[in-house]
């Protein structure tokens, strides 16, 4: 009897995993189903019907006129120059079909392992793809490796992942620390950030990277509120901000509050990231690192990124770099924004190196 009272006693509890709660729970970390997603692949295909992005996914953005442009064949060398979740990373190594290397790299700490560990598990390891973690910028940097490309693809948007988990603090939607920061472990976060600017410096900013068209009320809202002392910490803090500033403008919608709050923390986090300094080194150094015939796509989200990829191609192929350039930039398809609908604002450029 004691023996056995004494094996019940240290025998563990089973722990009852918490209950699913649909389709959206609302704690993030509750969301196993999606942050697992190998595990529950039906769940998730229904998600992605429904036109929503799963949670700690990221639905890769105009795939096939990605491939069709690269014209990737066995042998090749090429680079993700932003692997993300590696969704443009798995189909351009399909295509490479054992034969060539691919090189992919990203800022991201958090999430470059765990891609890492998806590609590896599918069976691409270090004979055919190379990961590292590093800015895009520095390119050249990776090329000193292969010597040159035949392709280069970069997705400038953010991706799903990092957007939907609350403690990045990308979402104006869900309660987590205001960072912002694509690498968390440099620089400072969006809180510390808002301290330090103008209310000259803070319209300017919504503006130049957000085309925001209530950057002044925003502006003075915040700076108002830093001025009294209040710590903007939060995510929740700033939406509650900007929603308070605009509306009492006649007549706004709630749609456009909630327009403003995505634009708002667009700006924010282009310019803590120094997002557009670092896309213009980025396109500066492309043409030296393609191999003769070269090919490069670069998926845009803002007018910002679109105008400069735009006028870099053009720069260069004035002056005889490429031999091609896209006319016009390409757009997701009618039934690729159904399924997802952070597609709706993508613009596809190409260009061929002469």
């Amino acid at each position: 009897m004691g023996l056995d009272h004494t094996l019940d006693e240290q025998e563990p509890q089973h722990q009852r995993r918490i209950r699913y709660k649909g389709t959206h729970p609302k704690n993030f970390k509750e969301k196993y189903k999606e942050l697992h997603p190998e595990q529950y692949a039906d769940d998730v295909a229904k998600i992605i019907q429904k036109g929503n992005t799963p949670a700690g996914m990221h639905i890769s953005i105009c795939v096939k006129e990605i491939l069709k442009f690269l014209q990737i064949t066995p042998g090749q060398t090429g680079l993700d120059a932003t692997l993300g979740y590696g969704g443009h990373t798995l189909e351009m190594l399909k295509c490479l079909d054992s034969k060539g290397h691919l090189y992919s790299i990203d800022v991201d700490p958090i999430e470059l392992p765990r891609t890492k560990d998806r590609l590896e598990r599918l069976g691409y390891g270090s004979e055919i793809l190379e990961i590292k973690q590093m800015n895009f910028s520095q390119i050249d940097q990776v090329a000193s490796e292969p010597g040159s490309f035949n392709f280069v693809l970069a997705d400038l948007g953010v991706s799903s992942m990092q957007i939907d988990n609350p403690e990045r603090g990308f979402s104006f939607k869900a309660e987590g620390l205001l960072d912002l920061r694509l690498n968390p472990q440099k620089g400072e976060s969006a809180a510390s950030r808002l301290k330090e600017m103008t209310l000259d410096d803070l319209q300017d900013m919504l503006i130049e990277y957000a085309d925001e068209p209530h950057s002044r009320p925003i502006a003075r809202a915040i700076i108002s509120n830093i001025k009294k002392g209040i710590d903007i910490a939060t995510t929740t803090q700033l939406r509650n901000i900007i929603e308070d500033a605009l509306k009492s403008i006649p007549q706004i919608t709630e749609d456009e509050i909630k327009k403003s709050c995505q634009r708002s923390f667009q700006a924010l986090r282009i310019d803590i990231n120094n997002e557009l300094d670092v896309l213009d080194e980025f396109l500066e150094k492309l043409p030296d690192v393609l191999a003769k015939g070269g090919r490069v796509a670069i998926l845009s989200f803002h007018s910002g990124e679109d105008r400069r990829v735009k006028k870099s191609f053009k720069h260069f192929f004035r002056e005889g770099v490429y031999r091609e350039i896209a006319p016009d930039p390409i757009r997701p398809s009618a039934e690729e924004c159904h399924v997802n609908s952070r597609a709706r604002s993508a613009k596809l450029r190409w260009a061929i190196k002469a």
